[in-house]
């Protein structure tokens, strides 16, 4: 029988009405009315390659209008030219100045699309299990204890991030990748009793009704799924709609769900992305906070360190600071990963080290729960621990945070140090080794 659990706002909040522009409607946003028309153009250009999404919530809250374009929630979430190299972006704009169709423009797209990396780090190679011989779309299972599920329903967000690592979710079927089969889910769950945690992603599960949230998680209370115990969904909706947990139709129950898997025993956690503390100044979001931790629920917080965004370490420092003190965790710092507009976005790895080491400086032991800067790569989430000199050769002090092989974990390894490199696959073992220790081992998994 399901529990009826009412969790108020401490206050009433009158939402907005949710309203959301798509790149077909970028003309249609008032507030860009002020920008000159070559900046005009050019988000229309790279609109048309990369997914562009955006609410009312996050235009009149989130960006500062004076500040445009530096404004860091405007950069991440409205195009930037600097997001196409400069092949691809004259070839968009010269089709774009011909009046062209809605087909020519989706096919340089997806050429354009299909160098970009669209899904990086073996995700479609490595990661996709199988069960009864055949290959399950929709789960990913890259770590013994952790099966990550894209429900289908879940497969967009309130708005898009610019640097988003999951774009291809959002360009089409042909690269999109979930499920809506809750037996499968279910099924696999049952006969991998190995998995202690499960992960919901997207896109954003928060955009999903809470009756087909429910369909997947409810029946997690039963005790043959014991050994899931940990349910995690990772969201942009605390700070990109913040309503969702306030005054959606169906926000009471969605408290109420998280309440109930609380109460059967299972660790629920809300992985919430937020890049930086702009997001976080609105009253709804600050209450929204509040109420999911009521339900018992914890909520983690992790962002990738982002250029043109987020490179400022005392900006870091304050967000990791307030975070901590409205009741979150700070959880991971993560390094752009190598697709799709990484090019915009990523930083050489010394400076992120030197990022993440100045922010947690200035940060006291209850914030220092936070882990980075990391790569999630082809082999594992690796951590840069460091810069030092050994046996006099500058490196990169390097370790596996989670790995393939749980055997990997918190083994240290060197790379030679290359002010150039921004990702594992760019750097060289140190000290004369031919291949980092992990190397044959992954590559014949």
């Amino acid at each position: 029988m399901q529990q009826h659990v009412h969790i108020q706002p401490a206050e009433a909040f009158v939402p907005p009405r949710f309203t959301v522009y798509q790149h077909r409607q970028i003309d249609k946003i008032e507030a860009l009315h002020q920008l000159p028309e070559h900046m005009r153009f050019e988000m229309k250009v790279v609109a048309s390659v990369f997914p562009f999404r955006v609410n009312n919530f996050v235009i009149e809250e989130l960006i500062d209008w004076d500040k445009v374009p530096n404004d860091p929630v405007f950069q991440l979430t409205f195009p930037q030219r600097g997001m196409l190299d400069d092949e691809s972006y004259e070839k968009m704009a010269a089709l774009q100045r011909t009046n062209p169709s809605a087909e020519q423009v989706m096919t340089l797209a997806q050429e354009i699309r299909l160098k970009l990396n669209p899904h990086p780090a073996g995700q479609m190679e490595k990661n996709v299990p199988e069960l009864d011989g055949e290959r399950v779309e929709g789960i990913q299972h890259k770590y013994k204890e952790t099966v990550l599920f894209f429900p289908s329903q879940g497969q967009y967000c309130h708005s898009y991030c610019t640097f988003c690592f999951r774009w291809a979710q959002f360009v089409g079927k042909a690269t999109r990748f979930n499920n809506n089969d809750t037996e499968l889910l279910h099924g696999y769950l049952r006969e991998h009793t190995e998995v202690t945690d499960l992960l919901m992603t997207g896109g954003d599960p928060m955009v999903m009704r809470t009756v087909k949230l429910r369909g997947y998680l409810e029946k997690l209370k039963e005790p043959e799924f014991d050994h899931i115990r940990t349910i995690r969904i990772g969201t942009k909706s605390l700070t990109f709609w913040p309503y969702r947990y306030l005054t959606d139709p169906d926000a009471q129950d969605l408290l109420a769900l998280f309440k109930e898997l609380v109460d059967a025993g299972k660790h629920v956690s809300i992985m919430a992305h937020i890049n930086h503390k702009q997001e976080l100044r609105s009253p709804a979001t600050r209450e929204a906070i509040a109420l999911i931790r009521k339900t018992g629920a914890q909520i983690r917080t992790q962002a990738p360190l982002l250029n043109n965004i987020n490179t400022d370490p005392d900006m870091w420092a304050e967000m990791w600071k307030e975070q901590t003190q409205l009741g979150m965790i700070p959880y991971y710092m993560f390094i752009e990963r190598d697709t799709g507009a990484k090019r915009y976005f990523e930083l050489p790895l010394y400076k992120t080290w030197e990022t993440f080491r100045e922010a947690y400086k200035q940060i006291s032991g209850v914030s220092r729960t936070v882990r980075g800067p990391s790569m999630s790569a082809g082999p594992g989430k690796v951590e840069v621990s460091g810069v030092s000199e050994i046996a006099g050769e500058k490196v990169f002090v390097l370790r596996f945070i989670q790995a393939r092989n749980p055997d990997w974990v918190q083994r240290p390894f060197f790379a030679k140090y290359d002010e150039t490199a921004t990702w594992l696959d760019d750097l060289k073992p140190a000290f004369g080794e031919q291949k980092f220790f992990w190397e044959d081992e992954y590559n014949a998994m």
